[in-house]
């Protein structure tokens, strides 16, 4: 009983290990991954060979693939006398099945031995006339099925086993959420063989290459800047060292308060100007005040960056369990009564707790209320329909009309209470509505100025009909 996993080489026989060789020339039956790769029909001793290129022809996907051929292979690992698994290059790279053995074979009672062979990244580095200083090996199947690659995009990138045009594609897609459409990779096709070959394209035309194949890997060299979250907090690290920079040094959690609600109110901003541009810049300065703060932590030994990364992480994968596990939901109305119900448990809270605690203090007025409105709002709390707070926000203004001089505060407090509830039963958010509408009256009322100017007018002289009138040609000029 056991399994004996042998590692084929990167493709021409010479470029398998004596060990290797000599395990396979030992064994007179041998079970491969497939037969496609040129050191199958060079195998020493002429053991008998069988392979599992059916199951790639039997299974949907190739997650499905490797795992029967795991099976099948712990199944043969219990014989008697066990079995010799060969596999392409080195077992241990980018060999999804062997990871799994790994995994299943102890519980299962079978012994496993990995005899190693070169893998894919030595002869493909030759060919690229690179170093593998800092290179991050990849399996093209895995990358394939993120939305996201799972890549530091600082340092190099070898990608195995490319498969074929559609792999290459999905590839292609996942690898342009960090890199850009001109992004040069490199197609290596038969490394370390005779019909080793090498060719530059940029990344957006990847998949329209021909001959690509199960012999051909992808080397995704680093961005030209430095643009990973590991180079990011380093810079911010520097600054916070010795022979840093003396204001940076000094930063607390508390002196760092006011720039990042300043921060925050500026990423706002370039959102309802719709300036995409100025949005990635702001993004940026936000993310310096997170990184700057995960810093100061990470010195005082509290925490870092990565534990920020995992904790958010976590939760949000535990919050979504219709995504990442097996529940189902209907609709984003039952998305939020799960994630209220998931954050009580984390907390071991009863129901009794307050559905408004955990609302911060510190947020603008109309966004606390618009907060409290939508969670009373999930157990019921609510009119049925904005006709209902239409003659809610009539009643307000009335009373607010009616109010004794003592009351107005509050009746006015609740006029604007109302017309949150009001905006947000028209699909809309006050505090953007009323933010826009800031910036709209400054532009306005700057123009005004500058018109007055121009027509050389005393603004504060002039009399309110004759402001109006000014007002209206700036509107009008707009239109």
């Amino acid at each position: 009983m056991g399994i004996t996993v042998v590692g084929l080489g990167p493709g021409a026989p010479e470029q398998m290990s004596v060990a290797a060789w000599r395990a396979v020339e030992q064994a007179g039956e041998v079970y491969v991954r497939t037969r496609r790769h040129p050191t199958v029909e060079a195998l020493p001793g002429s053991p008998v060979v069988h392979s599992f290129d059916e199951v790639y022809e039997t299974c949907d996907c190739f997650a499905d693939v490797y795992e029967e051929i795991t099976q099948r292979v712990l199944a043969l690992g219990a014989r008697d006398g066990g079995v010799v698994y060969c596999v392409p290059g080195h077992p241990l790279v980018a060999e999804t099945s062997v990871l799994r053995l790994l995994e299943l074979a102890p519980p299962a009672g079978l012994a496993v031995r990995v005899v190693p062979s070169e893998s894919f990244a030595s002869p493909a580095l030759v060919a690229l006339g690179v170093a593998g200083a800092e290179l991050q090996l990849v399996d093209a199947l895995g990358l394939a099925q993120r939305w996201h690659p799972d890549l530091i995009v600082d340092r190099p990138a070898l990608i195995s086993q490319l498969y074929d045009r559609d792999t290459a594609s999905a590839v292609k897609l996942t690898l342009l959420a960090s890199y850009a459409p001109e992004h040069p990779v490199s197609l290596v096709r038969a490394a370390g063989t005779r019909d080793e070959a090498v060719r530059t394209v940029p990344l957006t035309e990847l998949d329209r290459q021909t001959g690509i194949d199960h012999l051909t890997a992808l080397y995704v060299p680093p961005r030209a800047q430095p643009s990973s979250l590991e180079a990011f907090q380093d810079t911010v690290a520097r600054l916070r060292a010795p022979g840093g920079c003396p204001w940076d040094r000094e930063q607390d959690h508390q002196s760092l308060r006011e720039a990042l609600l300043e921060e925050t109110h500026e990423v706002l901003e370039a959102i309802d100007n719709e300036d995409w541009a100025e949005l990635r810049v702001e993004l940026g300065d936000l993310l310096m005040q997170i990184c700057m703060h995960a810093q100061i932590a990470s010195e005082g030994g509290l925490f870092g960056i990565y534990d920020v990364v995992a904790g958010i992480d976590q939760k949000i994968r535990r919050r979504h369990p219709h995504v990442f596990g097996d529940a189902s939901v209907s609709d984003s109305g039952e998305v939020l009564r799960n994630w209220e119900e998931i954050k009580r448990a984390e907390r071991g809270e009863s129901d009794s707790r307050s559905l408004l605690a955990g609302v911060p203090g510190g947020l603008p007025a109309l966004g606390q209320a618009n907060a409290y409105q939508k969670r009373v709002a999930r157990v019921g709390f609510d009119w049925a329909d904005a006709d209902g707070v239409w003659a809610k926000l009539a009643e307000e203004i009335g009373e607010l009309r009616a109010a004794p001089e003592d009351r107005r505060q509050d009746e006015l407090g609740d006029l604007l209470f109302t017309v949150v509830n009001l905006a947000r039963h028209l699909d809309l958010d006050a505090e953007t509505a009323l933010r826009t509408t800031n910036a709209r009256f400054r532009h306005r009322f700057e123009a005004m100025q500058a018109l007055a100017v121009e027509r050389d007018l005393d603004l504060a002289r002039l009399s309110l009909p004759e402001q109006d009138a000014l007002w209206d040609e700036v509107k009008r000029r707009e239109a």
